[in-house]
């Protein structure tokens, strides 16, 4: 049985992957929030983990595994009412 070595991607080519600027990926990875491993000059990130990271990073899946969160929620209704209540109250307020 052989291993199956993990695939290894460049800076640029995980800007690609991320759809982020290298320079914002330089940022996240120095500091520890992106994986990553500099390796002399040149850093070197492996696809699964970047894709592993996006998927916990990305907003849009966050909102979604959310509001799967309150699909049964009985209070969910009042709780809009009152958000939508608030927002009325704020604009309001603001007109004055």
């Amino acid at each position: 049985m052989q291993a199956t070595l993990p695939t290894l991607l460049t800076l640029d080519q995980a800007s690609i992957v991320l759809n982020l600027s290298p320079g914002v990926i330089l940022e996240h990875t120095e500091s520890g929030n992106i994986p990553g491993q500099k390796i002399g000059d040149t850093w070197q990130f492996i696809q699964s983990e970047l894709e592993a990271w996006s998927d916990r990073h990305d907003q849009r899946k966050i909102l979604l595994r959310q509001a799967g969160a309150f699909a049964n929620d009985e209070t969910l209704d009042a709780f809009q009412a009152e958000i939508d209540r608030q927002r009325q109250l704020n604009t309001l307020d603001s007109i004055d």
